[in-house]
C-alpha cells in the first residue's frame, strides 16, 4: 500500500504510518485467531520465512482444571489428530510433541498430556521454497476435566514474515521437545540400563543427576501397543532410580522379544527420548 502526500512536510509522518501498518500486518499474520471450543482454544503460529524448512506451531490454551493429551494418551484419553491436506504449497508437516506430564485419570490409572497451555512445534516442508505457503489445519482433539469432551478447530495461516514475532515462543516450544539420546549417554538425565525381568516385566534404571521429580513414559513400536505406565520401584542400585512396567497391552500375536520401544525420560527442565530393542 502506497500513501501519497501533497507536501514534503508530511513525508516523515507518511513513512511512520506506512511502517506502523506494515508492522501491524506482519504481526497479525504471525498467528491465526484463537478458535475457541468449550474450555479450550487453538491457534496456528508461523515462524520466520527463511530456509528450506519452515517452523510453525499449534498452540492449545486450556481453562483451569482441564487437560489435553500427548501422542500416547495413557490409560485413557484420545490424542489429537491433524489434517494439513488443504494447505497450499506444502509437501509435508511433522508434528513435534513436548514432554508430557502424568495425570490420575480418576479410574485408578494415569493419562499423559498437558494442562494450561502448550505449543506443538511443526516442521513444514514446502513443495517449492520460492513460492508462498499457506498452512491449513483441521484439528480434532479431546479435552478432559472429570469427563472427556471432543473438540475441533479449522485454521489457516500464511507464512510471510522474514522475522516473525512468534520466533521466541516457537524456539521455547522446540526446546521442550525431548532430545534424542542413547542408553548410557553422558548427559544430565539418562537411561543407563533396560532389561527384561522374566517374561513379562521390564526394568529401567535411570541416572537422574540433580533432578528430583523424574518420570518415565514408554511407547510400543505401533499405536496398537497399549503398554502400562512405568512405575518407580524402591530396589534401585545406589545413586540410581529404577522404573518397572509389565508387558501388558500387546496386540494379538505380538512378541516382546526384539520389540522396538521408545522411552521418554523427563526430569526438571530436561527431557530425552531413547529408542531401545528388548532382548
Amino acid at each position: 500500500m502506497t500513501i501519497k502526500v501533497p507536501s514534503r512536510l508530511f513525508t516523515g509522518l507518511a513513512a511512520s504510518i506506512a511502517a506502523s501498518f506494515v508492522t501491524f500486518v506482519a504481526y497479525a499474520q504471525d498467528s491465526s485467531a484463537w478458535v475457541e471450543e468449550g474450555a479450550s482454544a487453538v491457534r496456528l503460529m508461523a515462524g520466520s520465512r527463511s530456509g528450506p524448512v519452515l517452523l510453525g506451531g499449534i498452540a492449545f490454551r486450556l481453562n483451569p482444571g482441564w487437560k489435553t493429551y500427548w501422542r500416547t494418551p495413557g490409560d485413557s484419553g484420545i490424542p489429537a489428530q491433524f489434517d494439513f491436506t488443504a494447505s497450499d504449497n506444502v509437501e509435508a508437516v511433522t508434528v513435534l510433541w513436548p514432554a508430557p506430564a502424568r495425570f490420575p485419570d480418576g479410574a485408578g490409572g494415569h493419562s499423559f498430556g498437558y494442562n494450561q497451555q502448550v505449543v506443538l512445534p511443526l516442521r513444514i516442508v514446502p513443495k517449492n521454497a520460492d513460492k508462498p505457503v499457506t498452512l491449513r489445519a483441521h484439528v480434532n482433539y479431546a479435552i478432559c476435566e472429570k469427563l472427556c469432551v471432543p473438540a475441533e478447530a479449522k485454521m489457516e495461516l500464511p507464512f510471510v514474515s522474514a522475522a516473525s514475532t512468534e520466533d521466541g515462543a516457537l524456539a521455547a516450544a522446540l526446546d521442550s521437545v525431548p532430545k534424542p539420546a542413547k542408553v548410557g549417554d553422558a548427559i544430565p538425565l539418562t537411561v543407563v540400563d533396560v532389561r527384561r525381568d522374566g517374561d513379562r516385566r521390564v526394568i529401567v534404571d535411570v541416572n537422574a543427576g540433580n533432578a528430583h521429580q523424574v518420570d518415565l513414559f514408554v511407547e510400543g513400536p505401533s499405536s496398537d501397543w497399549a503398554l502400562p505406565a512405568p512405575e518407580r520401584v524402591s530396589d534401585a542400585p545406589n545413586g540410581l532410580m529404577r522404573f518397572a512396567f509389565d508387558l501388558d497391552g500387546l496386540p494379538p500375536g505380538a512378541q516382546p522379544a526384539g520389540a522396538a520401544l521408545k522411552l521418554t525420560l523427563v526430569g526438571g527442565n530436561k527431557s530425552y527420548e531413547f529408542n531401545v530393542n528388548l532382548d
